[in-house]
């Protein structure tokens, strides 16, 4: 194990936590406020606060890349860029599109590190941001999406007064070298603990269970990708995930037709059907990868006000907004 490992472990053993206990409990980790705010403020006590920020952006970070490795692992494949930050069902997560230099700009809706610590006991000199666990957790989900070593930074913190949590996110080596020197994040050494900590993957289904590991379905939290594959095909996908515990979170299905030439009468009709099913599963659809030959055969289908997106990305951005939307709604 890393030296900044092994020192973040002891680190937590001094307040009677385990790392690799807290691996298996993100949720608690994550969501819980309580849990938060005293681990912010036990640490404050025993500290510094550079080294109560470097511990929690570690652990956060491990959690992330846990997260995504978890993800990968069943078969989404490493991205290259996306429109829209993946929305987690551990911490809400929203990023706007990469720019030119690859950054990302973005923020946590819901606020809850910064939240956790307001009216909690600090170190005497604790100033500024204070979300390093969401920080670390942002940057470990996109150093493990993105195959890459990325570090995001919080800029604006509701904890400090401001109206919203923010962040940018960029390569590490793409910061300042005074802003590598002052937090020790050694993504690699907690990718490999991450992985080790990996549920192992099923190797064999059978054909009464969805494959999480399948080429062509890939279930990313809120949202489903279903290429269109035929109308048979894709109600028996629907039939055997929604038998699957995880397929209760999904609350957006993207079919995507891949380009496929849809035609006037029993195409669309298909279409029509599979479009219905994920309707009456409780899930929103969202139509893309229309070619222009088959606008005309999902005409009536946009009459309907059925989403419809130009683009795989497009679609993405779009789903992740809409369970964004339901999530809280009002």
């Amino acid at each position: 194990m890393a030296r900044a490992v092994q020192k973040l472990s002891r680190q937590l053993a001094a307040l009677g936590l385990d790392l690799e206990d807290l691996l298996e409990q993100e949720p608690r980790l994550l969501l819980d406020r309580d849990f938060l705010g005293s681990l912010h403020a036990e640490l404050g006590l025993r500290l510094p606060p550079e080294e109560v920020r470097e511990a929690l952006v570690q652990l956060g970070c491990l959690h992330g890349l846990r997260d995504a490795l978890a993800l990968l692992q069943s078969g989404f494949a490493p991205l290259e860029s996306f429109a829209l930050g993946p929305a987690s069902t551990r911490l809400a997560i929203r990023l706007a599109p990469p720019d030119v230099e690859r950054r990302f700009l973005g923020s946590w809706p819901e606020g809850l590190e910064a939240r956790a610590v307001q009216g909690e006991r600090a170190a005497p000199d604790a100033a500024g941001p204070r979300c390093h666990v969401s920080a670390g957790y942002t940057s470990g989900w996109l150093s493990g999406l993105l195959d890459r070593e990325v570090l995001a930074l919080e800029h604006e913190c509701r904890a400090g007064g401001s109206a919203s949590c923010r962040f940018e996110a960029r390569d590490l080596d793409a910061w300042e070298a005074e802003v590598r020197a002052s937090l020790e994040l050694p993504i690699a050494a907690l990718r490999a603990l991450a992985a080790e900590r990996l549920p192992a993957a099923t190797p064999e289904h059978d054909d009464t269970r969805f494959e999480p590991g399948s080429p062509v379905i890939h279930v990313w939290g809120p949202v489903m990708i279903l290429p269109f594959a035929g109308t048979d095909e894709c109600l028996r996908s629907l039939e055997l995930i929604a038998r699957e515990p995880g397929a209760r979170t999904v609350r957006v299905v993207i079919v995507d037709l891949g380009g496929a030439l849809i035609d006037e009468g029993f195409g669309a009709a298909s279409l029509e059907q599979v479009v219905d099913a994920v309707t009456g599963w409780g899930a929103e659809p969202i139509l893309t990868g229309i070619s222009p030959l088959s606008e005309p055969a999902v005409a009536d289908l946009e009459k309907t006000h059925l989403v419809m997106r130009k683009d795989l990305p497009a679609a993405i951005a779009a789903a992740f907004q809409i369970a964004e939307a339901q999530r809280r709604p009002g």
